[in-house]
Formats: C-alpha cells, structure tokens, sequence
C-alpha cells in the first residue's frame, strides 16, 4: 500500500502460534480511517511490487503475529478505539481473513480495507457478508503502464473490484499513489476520465510519492507541481493529498 507504517509508535509483538500474517500492529491514528479513531494492522506479504511502496519491510517480509494476538490487543482496545484498518501489504490475499474480520466484527470494531483490489472473489464475500465499513482501493496506473508500476498482470481483477463497490453501499475511496516519473499530467488526467467512463462520482484522492525513503523502485526524484492544477470535473472531485 502507498502509505507508510508508522514505526515510531507501532507495535510488533511475537508469540508462537498459527496465522503469523500480522507484521506489525499502529496502536493509534486519526489518519486513516475517516472520522474514526483507530489502530492499524499491518499484513506482510503483497502480490504487487509497485516501485514506489514505501512498505519494502512489510511487503517482502514475513508475518510475525499471529491473529490471536492481534484480538487480544483488541480486546483492551474496546471502548477506546471506533474502528481497524487493515492495511499491508495486502490484507485481502491473506488465508483466514474473513474469519479474522469477523471476530474483529463481534468486537464491536468497524473494520475498513486498504486494498490494490487484487482478489475480488474475497471482496465480494466482504461485501456480502457485511465485514467492512469502508474501503480505501488504490488506483494504480491505466493497463498501459500496471505492469511496468506493479510488477503484475492484476488491472482486470482492480477493475472488478472498483465495479463491485460501485454497486455496493460500502462507503468508499479511490486513490492514486503520483510518481512524476511514472505518471504524467496527461496519464492523470485519462486516469480521471477513466473512472468518469466507469460512472464513478466522488472524491479521487491523489498522493505525491514521498521523495527521500525507501522504496521497492530505484526511482528518480518526483517533482510535485501538478498539485497546483485543477483536475477535477462536474462529477469527480480530485483532492491532491498529501503523503505522511
């Protein structure tokens, strides 16, 4: 995923046991779930390997906390937190997820997804069997430049999972990780007007790569200067947000 884990203040934990998909858990943000207060759990292991992810650790890692530790610290988070982000990496490709979010779900907890929307067959089951409340899909490139940016042949299965959203009530966003380098001003902008073409309306959150950490990509400095430009349309509002 594009944002980075907050390893300041986040807790990594060990304890033997099945299910070690957890890399490490963010007791506490105000970021990342909107108008909630939550933690985040962040899953190891991705089948992406986009070249500007600032999670390499997390990504190419291993899981070092199995899921029974993850529910006890929930546990004496009741009361104190609204919801769990599930982020990574790439929470939905992780064997036992529905059965993990449902026992988060019997907490009390509302759970939200930040997911490349690479396993729609699992989001669908997420959606029916109402285990999210609210859903963060990351619009990586256009099908002409996915492999080169992911390393993966996965734009069919995103395009599945954005549909599958669409027509759910899940509340949602879209957002598009912007390496200058990768993506141009007029890529951008095919981008708005692909979700435009799909009948998407909304909010299109973009995020300037962070310059100066560490990525899976050996990229070349992003310049930021499309953030002063105006991409946004009678149906799509497009909010350049800044990177933490």
């Amino acid at each position: 995923m594009e944002k980075k884990a907050n390893t300041s203040s986040e807790i990594i934990l060990k304890k033997s046991g099945s299910n070690k998909a957890v890399y490490s858990i963010t007791p506490f943000t105000l970021l990342d779930y909107p108008d909630k207060t939550a933690c985040i759990i962040w899953f190891a292991g991705c089948n992406m390997r986009c070249l500007y992810c600032y999670n390499p650790d997390i990504v190419l890692g291993k899981g070092k906390i199995d899921f029974e530790t993850v529910l006890t610290f929930l546990k004496s988070r009741k009361g104190l937190l609204d919801g769990v982000v599930l982020s990574g990496g790439e929470c939905s490709i992780h064997k036992n997820i529905l059965d993990f979010i449902k026992q988060i779900k019997l907490l009390g907890f509302n759970v939200k997804i930040d997911t490349n929307g690479s396993s729609p067959r699992v989001l669908k089951k997420m959606i029916h069997e109402k285990l999210i409340d609210y859903a963060a899909l990351d619009f990586k490139s256009l099908p002409a430049a996915f492999k080169t940016i992911t390393q993966s042949n996965l734009f069919a299965e995103f395009e599945e999972s954005l549909t599958l959203l669409m027509n759910s009530s899940i509340p949602f966003e879209v957002r598009t990780t912007l390496h200058s380098a990768l993506i141009n001003r007029s890529e951008l902008a095919a981008m708005r007007n692909y979700l435009e073409a799909q009948n998407y309306e909304g909010n299109y959150y973009i995020q300037h790569f962070v310059n100066n950490v560490p990525t899976i990509g050996n990229l070349e400095y992003s310049e930021k200067s499309l953030r002063f430009e105006n991409f946004s349309t009678s149906k799509i509002n497009v909010i350049f947000r800044e990177q933490l």
